[in-house]
């Protein structure tokens, strides 16, 4: 939901806030496309930091 609402967003207000890749991507590739991408590139940093998704963060608590 995260990635369609971030490639929505990208695509309505002309990549104003966007990031390069997303803007690039939006580019050359479908925006339902460019939203799987988005959150795969988003799993795939949350996999390689540190950080433990399964636990409350410290400002839900």
């Amino acid at each position: 939901m995260v990635g369609a609402t971030a490639v929505q967003h990208a695509h309505r207000t002309g990549g104003k806030n966007a990031s390069p890749w997303l803007l690039g991507m939006l580019e050359r590739k479908k925006p339902k496309l460019v939203a799987v991408a988005f959150v795969n590139k988003i799993a795939w940093k949350l996999m390689v930091s540190d950080r433990r998704t399964d636990q409350p963060s410290a400002a839900a608590a």
